[in-house]
């Protein structure tokens, strides 16, 4: 059984982790679990999330449960309780609320969030009321888009565009798709971005136009070939 305690970090470089502990530690249990050795004594660091759920995940959890309540037909209030239980599992346990007076997180709630959307993309849930809210500019939000070919401005089946100009006459089957940035679009917002250019297509869909790297597993799920070996 693990030896648990409390602290406030002092000071903090990229390696190293200062911590004024909150009680004492008992190195008399730590002598028995090592063995005598403290040298070898490991320790585990965990940075509680001190932001509460906010309006704004509030109302796009909501508005996503009624995209799914106008496609399915299933009423939200059974929505709701399905997608709570589906964290639960999750979280091996833990419980969320999204009250006024909740001591859920900022993280809790993109957990929340993630399940739903996830769903949302795999079974193609048309994204009605819920998808003005979603949170166009978070890395995590087009890796989804990405997973699922699911355009990241309007939801229709995308394409993966390449921000990061090949050449002409480059075969795409040849190159090291890990190392470029994408956007996944349909044909219609792909040929915009091509037409009006990266800096005016951000600023008509109020979207960062800089893509992201994906890694080579999720490149060949999606069927983006190329070469991967360099």
């Amino acid at each position: 059984m693990s030896l648990t305690n409390q602290g406030i970090a002092k000071s903090y470089t990229k390696d190293k982790l200062e911590v004024g502990l909150l009680d004492q530690i008992n190195v008399e249990r730590l002598l028995t679990m090592y063995q005598g050795d403290l040298s070898k004594v490991q320790v585990e660091v965990i940075f509680p999330d001190p932001r509460r759920v906010t309006k704004k995940q509030r109302a796009l959890y909501y508005a996503l449960l009624g995209d799914i309540y106008a496609w399915s037909g299933h009423s939200v209030e059974f929505l709701d309780e399905l997608f709570r239980a589906k964290y639960t599992i999750e979280t091996l346990g833990d419980v969320i609320s999204l009250s006024d007076a909740t001591e859920s997180t900022v993280s809790d709630a993109n957990k929340l969030l993630d399940i739903v959307i996830d769903f949302m993309f795999k079974w193609r849930v048309p994204f009605k009321y819920g998808y003005e809210l979603l949170p166009k500019e978070e890395n995590w939000y087009l890796y989804r888009c990405c997973k699922y070919r699911v355009c990241c401005i309007c939801g229709k089946h995308a394409d993966i565009h390449h921000v990061d100009v090949l050449g002409a006459g480059l075969n795409r089957n040849k190159v090291d798709h890990t190392k470029r940035h994408v956007l996944p679009l349909c044909r219609n917002h792909h040929g915009q971005i091509e037409q009006y250019g990266n800096e005016k297509f951000g600023e008509l869909y109020k979207i960062p136009t800089t893509g992201i790297k994906l890694d080579e597993q999720t490149l060949k799920e999606i069927g983006v070939k190329g070469d991967y070996g360099k």
